[in-house]
């Protein structure tokens, strides 16, 4: 399928704040402008609801919002990830699993694209723009085979990453830490997971 982002809407994500903080980022035309390189498109709104964290506050108290937009061109996957109203990020991926599970690493997104440690805690403190943005070759990239039982139920275990993408079998997280013990305590202190969306190509 073939959709051209509205950039109104991304306008929109990057102003969705409850505080009065100016963008650190604006968001560039010329990728996802209309008359663009042609490819598949998948734009996951991220929020705190769509976290699946058994804790008490759950992600879903979060103010934060996000977009991710993704242009796919055969194995070339270009791709940019916008978080606002957010704080102590240390870590974006793509995973893999369906709505409603938590799944494994499959892809990182920020501070880096080819792994690595998360940044050192808080991270970035106040994050209101792009997050991060790049191309990714994800030939022979494949969702990480998980042992049982997590595995058994997760369809994505295994394939080919760009196939579980199509299929609807990945997401997008942000993770946040405030460094200080004990986690998962509010805002800014998920590192399971502050905001996600999931990868559809269907829609």
């Amino acid at each position: 399928m073939k959709r051209l982002v509205p950039l109104a809407a991304i306008a929109a994500i990057v102003a969705c704040s409850t505080e009065q903080t100016v963008p650190t980022e604006v968001v560039s035309v010329p990728l996802y402008a209309k008359g663009g390189s042609s490819g598949d498109i998948i734009t996951p709104h991220l929020s705190g609801d769509q976290e699946v964290l058994a804790s008490t506050p759950t992600p879903a108290v979060s103010p934060a919002q996000g977009q991710a937009i993704f242009r796919i061109n055969g194995t070339m996957v270009e791709f940019r990830l916008i978080a606002s109203n957010i704080h102590n990020v240390i870590m974006a991926h793509i995973h893999c699993d369906i709505p409603g599970s938590n799944g494994p690493i499959a892809q990182w997104l920020f501070p880096q694209t080819t792994g690595g440690p998360q940044l050192p805690n808080p991270g970035i403190v106040d994050q209101n723009g792009v997050l991060a943005s790049g191309t990714v070759n994800l030939a022979g990239v494949n969702c990480p085979t998980e042992a049982a039982p997590g595995g058994l139920t997760n369809p994505a275990n295994g394939v080919p990453l760009l196939t579980a993408i199509r299929n609807g079998w990945t997401y997008v997280n942000v993770h946040t830490n405030d460094g200080v013990a004990p986690t998962n305590t509010g805002p800014g202190d998920f590192p399971g997971g502050e905001i996600r969306g999931q990868l559809d190509a269907s829609n």
